[in-house]
């Protein structure tokens, strides 16, 4: 299942930066990953990915070097920046309290309400 185009712009970024947080990546290879790591649910194109990329490195939050493959071909890497780090920290907790909310509500399995907690 992918997601909607709307989930995708708040979900796409943050995933970006988590990979980021892991190690630099190419563009193909985040992708990849993407896909991959999600089970196709965040897969993208090229073509979503790039425009995001640049969206986050205007913000500051990774930055773009080149580096000469193995195989002797030039490749654009990424990598997250401190403060990239930090809106990381930021946005995963706002996801997280998201995910308790939809869990609170039944909408995604594994939570409890307050109420059924007798809180």
């Amino acid at each position: 299942m992918r997601i909607e185009r709307e989930l995708m712009r708040g979900a796409g970024p943050v995933a970006v930066l988590k990979l980021l947080e892991r190690r630099e990546m190419y563009g193909y290879e985040l992708v990849e990953a993407l896909a991959r790591r999600s089970d196709g649910v965040l897969a993208m194109g090229q073509s979503t990915l790039y425009p995001m990329l640049y969206n986050l490195e205007a913000k500051g939050l990774i930055e773009s070097f080149e580096r000469t493959a193995p195989s002797g071909r030039d490749r654009r890497y990424y990598r997250i920046t401190k403060r990239g780090r930090t809106q990381l920290a930021h946005t995963a907790a706002h996801w997280q309290a998201v995910v308790q909310a939809m869990q609170a509500l039944g909408i995604v399995p594994g939570g409890v309400s307050p109420r059924e907690a007798g809180a």
